[in-house]
């Protein structure tokens, strides 16, 4: 068994041979899902988050893979996020998940780590495997889609009763509220509020999970929407702003792959001051508007939700989504 890290950023070549280790897996796990787009995987493996350094191993020719995020902000260098550990279907049982974990291991350990955490679906191998190892389910979630092939609900109606496409009507908004969005980088003169904005997320249920959550700056925010633009997607954000000057709230909707039919619902947040004026559904409600106008060839957008968080699972159900299929933070303690 032979073991070997790529290159740091991999090659045309270990990137091909990578999609197809997760193209096979995914057929096999997760039939009913879209295929991996190179888009996406291309611009994850050559292009890491400032706030982190990539470790990155494939098994046997290509018969599995492994990709480890090590966090380098002060505030989590005690951690670190196992982003894929993938074997072929046609080579399990043969020790290859066991000896890709193995490597993982050493390397959080030879940089200090004390824990490392993961997003598995539960019901499949991934869950299994990950419960072998001792990692613990840490934050019960579920993954939420929604059909932009059916039409969706008008403001007060609830998805089965919509008659009209949300483009084909006006977002309402609470009074004393407008609804803005920019595509790409926030601009400056909006990037600090909608950093305050973001400290909302907060309170945002997050279990037990050792990563914290660093301060949101403006820098920060355009960090984190350039790593998208920078591995080849879009982002746009949707938000209720005030005549102050305030985001009360915004949503992100990201393409990874913008060609795609496919589409990740990121952050959706209400500010505290702000919320019980429906301002969640009102920037969700614009984000539906605005993607269809913008991604004719968009059908679905899937999002993460806690179990936890009954009400934006209440809106998300409102505008239509339904459950795909849980899943949960898992963590283990070194």
């Amino acid at each position: 068994m032979t073991i070997r890290a790529l290159s740091l950023p991999p090659t045309d070549t270990e990137i091909d041979d990578w999609i197809a280790v997760l193209a096979a897996v995914r057929a096999a796990d997760l039939p009913q899902g879209p295929p991996p787009a190179r888009t996406e995987v291309a611009g994850r493996l050559r292009v890491t988050p400032a706030r982190g350094r990539a470790a990155l191993w494939t098994a046997d020719g290509g018969a599995g893979v492994t990709a480890l995020l090590l966090f380098t902000d002060e505030a989590n260098a005690h951690t670190a996020f196992l982003d894929v550990l993938a074997v072929r279907p046609d080579a399990r049982r043969r020790g290859l998940g066991r000896a890709l974990w193995e490597q993982v291991r050493a390397e959080l350990l030879a940089h200090g780590r004390t824990s490392v955490s993961t997003l598995v679906d539960l019901g499949g191998p991934g869950q299994a495997f990950a419960e072998s190892l001792g990692f613990e389910n840490v934050l019960p979630m579920a993954w939420y889609e929604q059909d932009l092939t059916r039409q969706q609900p008008a403001a007060g109606t609830s998805a089965d009763a919509s008659v009209r496409a949300t483009a084909e009507i006006p977002v309402p908004v609470a009074p004393g509220y407008e609804l803005r969005a920019w595509h790409g980088l926030v601009p400056d003169d909006w990037a600090a509020p909608l950093a305050t904005a973001h400290g909302a997320m907060q309170d945002a249920p997050m279990g037990d999970i050792d990563e914290k959550i660093e301060p949101w700056t403006p820098q920060r925010l355009h960090a984190a929407h350039r790593l998208i633009l920078d591995r080849g997607g879009e982002i746009t954000t949707a938000a209720a702003v005030t005549p102050r000057g305030e985001v009360a709230a915004y949503t992100e909707l990201v393409l990874p792959d913008p060609a795609g039919p496919r589409a990740l619902q990121y952050d959706t947040v209400v500010a505290t001051a702000h919320r019980g004026h429906g301002l969640g559904r009102a920037v969700k409600l614009h984000m539906l508007e605005l993607a269809r106008h913008r991604y004719p060839a968009l059908r679905r957008i899937a999002t993460t939700v806690a179990d936890e968080n009954t009400p934006m699972r209440a809106v998300n159900e409102s505008l239509g989504y339904r459950l795909d299929r849980p899943a949960a933070y898992y963590q283990l303690s070194l």
